[in-house]
């Protein structure tokens, strides 16, 4: 029987390197955007392939040769206003605690229980996605985080059937921005699976119907083959 003092040592271990892979990230791609992505996804393979907290199936680990990604594509990076929602009190409320109003969502999850949050604002996309807008939101309980997750046209086929994340910040998942300016910046060649894409056992909060994208977005993570999976 697995010690489970030591799995959540493990877990916190994995988080830790995480958020080191994202740190270094957005160093570095502020002077080279596509080797900066390239190394993140080298070294997310090797986390993959040799953690203990690797979201693959352990049967699936002896045979992984790293994740399938599109090409780095330039044209996906953008830095966007986050537009807020007007009668949102803020991440602390009146007496230091996030209010419960009609803002509270729970969105869909993989598992049995849907899992609270929070609409913060929307951002409107730019470049091959120009017109689009997704919710932004704000991950409820203790510490909270960022969290925007997407679905497209290559969901289901090319994709996750229920869709990726873009930013997930209490995971360490955050491209950066300006809290001066109002900004995020999004980089769809960062767009990952959910862990509940690899292994069935995690419980992941998927994309709600405001987050889906009528076109195809052909950066980012993807599946090794061009077949339908998802919940």
């Amino acid at each position: 029987m697995p010690n489970a003092a030591a799995s959540y040592l493990e877990l916190v271990d994995w988080r830790r390197r995480v958020a080191v892979l994202f740190a270094e990230w957005r160093t570095a791609a502020a002077t080279d955007r596509e080797g900066a992505t390239s190394a993140f996804r080298e070294s997310r393979d090797r986390l993959f392939a040799d953690h203990p907290q690797s979201p693959l199936k352990p049967a699936d680990r002896s045979r992984f040769s790293g994740l399938t990604y599109w090409p780095y594509d330039p044209a996906y990076r953008m830095n966007v206003k986050l537009l807020p929602v007007e009668d949102d009190a803020g991440p602390h409320g009146d007496e230091g605690s996030t209010p419960a109003t009609a803002l509270s969502i729970a969105l869909p999850s993989s598992g049995p229980e849907p899992i609270a949050f929070r609409r913060i604002g929307a951002v409107e996309l730019q470049g091959p996605l120009a017109g689009a807008r997704l919710s932004v939101f704000w991950i409820q309980g203790y510490g909270g985080g960022i969290f925007l997750p997407f679905r497209d046209a290559t969901s289901g086929q090319q994709t996750y059937g229920a869709g990726r994340y873009l930013l997930d910040t209490i995971k360490s998942a955050d491209h950066g921005g300006d809290p001066a300016a109002g900004t995020l910046l999004l980089d769809f060649n960062l767009a990952f699976h959910p862990s509940c894409a690899y292994d069935p056992r995690w419980s992941c909060p998927l994309a709600p119907p405001e987050n889906r994208l009528s076109v195809p977005v052909e950066v980012g993570e993807r599946l090794p083959q061009e077949s339908a999976v998802g919940p």
